[in-house]
């Protein structure tokens, strides 16, 4: 399944992102091995360099940890997960009203919007 990238950020950023989104999804679970450097490069069609480079900057973001000879693994660090979780949802919130605010919504207008959209999703 070869992932779709988009030219705003660089494909690393947009790997590790969707990586994130696995790991708060549950499909990468605490502790957990992600796929080898070779296997994530087949997996959304890139260079292994450019896998490699996302391991390390997830790395450094204390999100996964490398054991040498064993592979890298996701951190055991609830409290990790929860932040980076908390991190995304401000991210999608502040651009989801950025939006809305810049095509002239008012907070009303979103808030009913939102309550309507989420309303008819349990429907």
């Amino acid at each position: 399944m070869a992932e779709l990238f988009h030219s705003s950020k660089p494909i690393y950023e947009q790997i590790a992102e969707m990586i994130k989104k696995r790991i708060i999804r549950g499909e990468l679970t605490a502790g957990g091995k992600l796929p080898s450097v070779r296997e994530m490069a087949i997996e959304v069609n890139v260079n292994p360099n450019t896998v490699q480079r996302t391991y390390r900057e997830l790395e450094t973001m204390d999100i996964v940890e490398s054991k040498r000879g064993q592979g890298t693994f996701v951190t055991e660090d609830t409290e990790v997960i929860a932040s980076i979780r908390e991190e995304m949802k401000k991210e999608i919130l502040m651009n989801f009203t950025k939006q809305m605010f810049e095509m002239g919504y008012t907070k009303e207008e979103i808030k009913q919007g939102l309550t309507e959209y989420l309303n008819r999703k349990g429907e």
